[in-house]
């Protein structure tokens, strides 16, 4: 039996001033943890490229962005820290992309679930399809958006957050994202998206990048304190995992996919 949480990749390319960073994982994007930390890591390695000067954010295949939390992965949480570990992996890809010095375009091509919300949410100029649909499903499972909670609040206002978060089992489309503030462009073909992506990264490959540092720092101003407020969010998450409600929903929704 493969193991689903081992699978996945994150790879990295630099051209022409471009940092572009791709994670895929079959099981529709979601994210193991091993992956979490890998994409992290290739975030910030991605910040202190020299040759980078601004990076663009993306996943494999067409369809869906990002499935979010790894169901295989939350099931086999059998105790707090371990249920803690695997949230504080979401809460380190937001800060990692939070504090990287460059500016962080999302190409979304299709559905976002959960943690993949937070991705968007996350990104300093998110760009979509109209495939985009978003949904944060995570209280349908017992547990609560609160990791990626403070950066699509941020974003989208706690008014939107709020109707994500407690209408979770219903799919919002891309048009309303944008209406919304999570996604600046949306466009009706992947080809369309691509183009307005490249033509975006380079002339901001061709900006000065101190500007563009100082205006990322503006832009996050008063996130100083999401180390401890997403580790805070993560064990909140830890332990609403172990429920028992929780194990039932998630076998529940194994079964149906």
């Amino acid at each position: 039996m493969t193991d689903k949480t081992k699978l996945g990749s994150v790879n990295t390319v630099v051209e022409n001033g471009v940092a572009t960073v791709t994670f895929g994982h079959p099981a529709h994007n979601s994210l193991p943890g091993r992956l979490l930390g890998k994409l992290a890591d290739a975030i910030t390695a991605a910040g202190r490229e020299e040759a980078a000067k601004v990076i663009i954010l993306r996943s494999e295949g067409e369809r869906t962005f990002c499935a979010g939390a790894s169901f295989d992965e939350l099931i086999s949480i059998g105790d707090f820290e371990s249920g803690k570990r695997f949230f504080m992996g979401f809460a380190n890809v937001i800060n990692a992309m939070r504090e990287c010095p460059k500016f962080i375009i999302g190409r979304i091509q299709g559905k976002a679930v959960g943690g993949g919300v937070g991705l968007c949410a996350a990104t300093d100029y998110c760009i979509a399809t109209k495939w985009a649909s978003v949904k944060l499903s995570e209280l349908a499972i017992g547990i609560g958006p609160f990791v990626v909670g403070p950066a699509v609040e941020r974003k989208m206002g706690k008014s939107a957050m709020t109707h994500l978060a407690i209408n979770a089992t219903e799919w919002q489309t891309a048009h309303w994202g944008k209406e919304k503030g999570l996604f600046n462009e949306v466009f009706e073909t992947d080809e369309q998206m691509d183009a307005y992506i490249a033509h975006l990264a380079e002339k901001l490959a061709s900006s000065n990048p101190e500007a563009m540092r100082l205006l990322k720092e503006a832009f996050w101003s008063g996130t100083e304190n999401w180390r401890s407020l997403l580790e805070e969010r993560a064990a909140m998450s830890g332990r609403l995992v172990l429920s028992d409600f929780t194990v039932k929903a998630i076998n529940q929704f194994k079964q149906k996919a």
